[in-house]
């Protein structure tokens, strides 16, 4: 059977397997925590505590009242340390807060299930959740209060769980649903009651088989009318939303609009797993699973960690570094971030850290543009890269909103395919944020 997929597209190799089979370990750290203050697309956080206030499990440290933004909670209950200036993944230093870990995992006692859950109006959830601090979990950190408000003209037909994981290396969500798959459902099942006209879908890749048929199984016990599990064809970046999207619904999906517009909202795996819990068992999203992976890890592992903690005790719990990385990126290998540091703390969109050698990283020089025509192959958007990256060398920043730079999705392919190694995608990367900053300029005038 022809399974679903989208045009365009790659396939490098999975190497998923260092951590498929490693059970999720859950990893309770000692010491300070590190909150950064901007962990989600939206309104930055500012601090809410000061200094030598005591916080428990769910004190809110950081907020913003912008209708785009989520709290930051701790995961810690403990004393404020601080509120400096500390690095964070890419590199940048950020205000956070610093909270120094009593060890003793106290709970706020607001935190409580909400009563009556599966009966009352669905629309008391979207506080829930948005108290929460409920992001995107894939990497996307969107307010999921936000996405799950669309405007009342937006009639969504579509509910989709996102558990594709294209990216390499990753196993978070692959083991979120194979040793949690009835939250996830459960998870499902409160946002289906926003949107009762929806028809709910979990769609996973088919390579793998053992998450279908376990998420299969969920939906049958749980007798959850409305939701069917669907396998998708093996090819990157199935997981991105215009492509999914397009693989399910047969819609074409222009990248600068909204979900909502052609009918659909998606949610990761752990934002629905989340949702769920922090309505039903009165859990903030206060911990994540971040898959250690790479061939320079001693022990890859997929671990459970509050967030705040360090990226360097998820390293040394793995065994630390059997040979020394040549690069190390927060994420996978097609879209994830360079890391010059791993003294930094572990936030809500940090879904993995990889540790590459130098055989695995395959440095190689870079070389003139062979005009193969590879990346325009390969570019899931239907850009075209090689004229792209010479308009934003050239800061012809006009020129490359006009062919279309704007919509790259920063997935990675054209760089992965381009035999002279250019890079390809970081080009667009810039060229984007050149534009939005001089969007922000204008604005400002």
């Amino acid at each position: 059977m022809k399974l679903p997929t989208f045009w365009g597209g790659i396939h490098p190799p999975q190497n998923k397997v260092l951590t498929a089979d490693e059970k999720i370990e859950q990893y309770l750290p000692k010491g300070e925590l590190v909150f950064p203050m901007p962990q989600n697309i939206g309104a930055p956080c500012a601090p809410v505590v000061a200094k030598g206030d005591r916080v428990l499990v769910g004190t809110r440290l950081g907020n913003n009242d912008a209708f785009v933004s989520a709290p930051i909670l701790s995961s810690v209950s403990g004393t404020v340390k601080d509120v400096t200036l500390r690095m964070t993944t890419p590199g940048t230093f950020e205000n956070c807060v610093v909270v120094e870990n009593d060890g003793k995992y106290e709970k706020a006692p607001e935190w409580q299930p909400l009563p009556d859950y599966e009966n009352i109006d669905p629309k008391e959830y979207l506080k829930r959740i948005r108290d929460a601090g409920i992001v995107g979990f894939g990497g996307a950190t969107f307010p999921t209060a936000v996405k799950l408000s669309p405007p009342p003209d937006k009639k969504i037909k579509w509910l989709i769980v996102n558990g594709v994981e294209c990216e390499p290396y990753l196993n978070c969500d692959n083991r979120l649903m194979l040793e949690s798959p009835d939250e996830v459902v459960n998870g499902l099942k409160l946002v289906l009651r926003l949107f009762p006209e929806a028809q709910g879908v979990i769609a996973i890749e088919n390579n793998k088989p053992e998450a279908v048929k376990t998420m299969e199984e969920a939906v049958k016990r749980l007798g959850a009318s409305g939701i069917t599990v669907q396998p998708l064809a093996v090819k990157y970046p199935q997981g991105a939303e215009k492509m999914l999207i397009e693989a399910l619904t047969g819609q074409e999906y222009v990248v600068t609009a909204l979900p909502a517009d052609v009918g659909c909202i998606i949610l990761n795996v752990r934002t629905t797993q989340q949702i769920y819990r922090a309505i039903a068992l009165g859990e903030p999203a206060v911990t994540r699973v971040v898959t250690v992976t790479g061939d320079a890890v001693a022990h890859p592992k997929n671990i459970s960690v509050p967030l705040g903690t360090s990226v360097r005790e998820l390293v040394e719990l793995c065994g630390g570094f059997k040979e020394q990385p040549v690069k190390i990126l927060s994420g996978g290998p097609m879209m994830g971030v360079s890391m010059r540091s791993i003294d930094v703390p572990v936030v809500k969109g940090t879904s993995g850290i990889l540790a590459l050698t130098a055989k695995s990283a395959m440095l190689k020089p870079i070389t003139a543009c062979l005009h193969c025509g590879k990346c325009v192959e390969a570019c899931p958007m239907g850009l075209v890269p090689t004229v792209l990256e010479p308009l934003v060398a050239a800061r012809m920043y006009k020129r490359f909103e006009e062919e279309g730079g704007m919509n790259c999705i920063e997935c990675g392919s054209c760089t992965y395919v381009c035999p002279a190694h250019r890079p390809l995608t970081q080009g667009c990367r810039d060229g984007k944020a050149s534009v939005m900053a001089m969007r922000r300029k204008a604005a400002a005038k």
